[in-house]
């Protein structure tokens, strides 16, 4: 018959152990805690976050001089393995009152709901810009308005700029006829000689 020993898993403690004990390291005090991770809404049942563990631990003596954390385990009752935190018996040394406890617990919530995530605007992703050997043999787009009949684009131009020639020559005849008088008002008058400035003598 072969004997096994199986590892002890963590028991379900009271949440008051009554005992001497007091752990060797320092003393946690409440206005070094953040305020969320201590609960003292009902004195005599107050918990608090074990800074080992990381998990919520009943405070014990209360009403006694002395407070501390109840002796606990690293993990959950009746399934994580039986290893005692070492926070157990911790003294804890209450330097603010309620009261206080309360103001500082709503300040950590206004600061915490005024810290909104910004809205990152992304930029739009612009086509990268083609080399300039692309560029010098890429194909000219035709416009809209011209014909893909296999012509010249040179051919074309001179189309339309024949088709245009009359009309600009009429608009150029009609800006060089300026009636009489129509110089501006106050303006001085355009001198017909030119001026040779002299230096002034020294």
């Amino acid at each position: 018959m072969t004997i096994t020993s199986a590892m002890p898993t963590a028991k379900a403690r009271p949440r008051r152990t009554r005992t001497k004990r007091v752990s060797g390291l320092p003393a946690l005090k409440l206005s070094q805690l953040l305020p969320s991770h201590i609960d003292l809404r009902d004195p005599l049942k107050a918990v608090l976050v074990c800074e080992d563990c990381k998990t919520w631990v009943p405070i014990t003596g209360m009403q006694s001089r002395i407070q501390k954390l109840v002796p606990h385990h690293t993990g959950k009752a009746n399934e994580a393995d039986a290893i005692r935190c070492r926070s157990s018996n911790r003294k804890v040394v209450f330097d603010m009152t309620i009261p206080e406890w309360r103001q500082a617990l709503t300040d950590a919530d206004k600061d915490t709901s005024s810290r909104r995530s910004t809205t990152v605007l992304r930029k739009p992703k612009t086509a990268p810009a083609p080399a300039v050997m692309h560029i010098a043999t890429s194909k000219p787009v035709q416009a809209e308005d011209e014909p893909g009949d296999g012509r010249a684009p040179w051919l074309l131009r001179e189309m339309k700029w024949a088709s245009t020639a009359s009309a600009v020559s009429e608009t150029d005849t009609r800006r060089a006829q300026v009636p009489a008088g129509a110089a501006p008002l106050g303006a001085p008058p355009v001198p017909l000689k030119t001026l040779h400035p002299k230096r002034p003598e020294r």
